[in-house]
C-alpha cells in the first residue's frame, strides 16, 4: 500500500505543468467550440478562455482559466492569472448563457487574480466581486470543475456553481496560495514592525479555516513577542 501523498507533493501534482489544461478538456468533452474574446469594456485576457460548444449535441457555454505548458504558452496567459477584463469576458459570457438558457461549466486552474498595479486600477477587486453576485443569481445550471489549484477569490470568480467537483489531487484554497501564507509566516518571524498586520491575517485564516497551522504560527510568535515585550 503506497503512503499517502503530503501536501507539498499534492501541490506539485496540481501544479504539473504537463497536467491537462482546459484546451485538453475542451478537445476531449466538446465539439463546434467557438471561442469568444474581449469583456467589451476594456480590452480581451488570453488568461480566461470561452466560448460556446457542443456536449452531446447539447449547446453548453465553456469558461475556464488557462495555463500554458511551456514558458512561451505561459507568458501569453499570465501563468493562468485573470486580469479584470478576464473576469468580465466571462461574466459577459455568464449573462449571454444566462438569455439563450445554455448550462455553463467552468474550469478552475489559477494560483489566483493577477496582483498586478494594472490589474488593480482596473478594478480586479470589483470584478471579482461582481462575478460572484452574479454567479450567485444565474438560473441556468452551473457545474465548476478545479482542475488543478483554485486558490483565493481568482478560482472563487468562477467557482459559485450548483456543483463543484475537483479531480484527483485538485485543490481549492479559498484564502491564498501556500506561498502567500508562508510569506506571512515569513513576515511575522523577521519584522516585529509587521506583526500586527500578520496578526490580522492569521486571525483571518483561523476564522475561515483555510490555513490553521499557518494562523497558530504566527500567533505563537506574536504571543512570545509580548510575553518578552519585544
Amino acid at each position: 500500500m503506497s503512503e499517502p501523498l503530503t501536501a507539498a507533493q499534492r501541490v506539485a501534482i496540481a501544479r504539473h505543468p504537463q497536467r491537462p489544461n482546459i484546451t485538453d478538456y475542451i478537445q476531449a468533452l466538446f465539439t463546434d467550440f467557438f471561442e469568444q474574446k474581449g469583456d467589451r469594456l476594456c480590452g480581451e485576457d488570453a488568461a480566461i478562455l470561452g466560448g460556446v460548444a457542443l456536449y452531446h449535441g447539447r449547446p453548453v457555454t465553456v469558461i475556464g482559466t488557462r495555463k500554458g505548458k511551456t514558458l512561451e504558452e505561459n507568458l501569453k496567459c499570465n501563468f493562468g492569472m485573470p486580469n479584470p477584463e478576464g473576469y468580465r469576458k466571462a461574466l459577459r459570457l455568464m449573462r449571454q448563457a444566462e438569455k439563450f438558457r445554455r448550462p455553463i461549466l467552468t474550469f478552475i486552474d489559477t494560483s489566483g487574480a493577477y496582483p498586478g498595479l494594472e490589474a488593480e486600477a482596473h478594478g480586479q477587486g470589483e470584478a471579482i466581486a461582481r462575478n460572484l453576485y452574479e454567479m450567485s443569481r444565474l438560473t441556468v445550471p452551473v457545474i465548476a470543475l478545479i482542475t488543478g489549484e483554485g486558490n483565493s477569490g481568482g478560482a472563487l470568480a468562477l467557482g459559485v456553481a450548483n456543483r463543484v467537483l475537483a479531480l484527483g489531487a485538485g485543490l481549492l484554497l479559498p484564502d491564498d496560495s501556500p506561498q502567500a501564507i508562508a510569506q506571512a509566516i515569513g513576515i511575522a518571524l523577521s519584522d516585529p514592525s509587521y506583526r500586527a498586520h500578520a496578526a490580522t491575517i492569521a486571525q483571518s485564516f483561523r476564522e475561515s479555516g483555510g490555513a490553521p497551522q499557518a494562523a497558530e504560527t504566527i500567533l505563537q510568535v506574536i504571543a512570545q513577542d509580548r510575553a518578552t515585550g519585544t
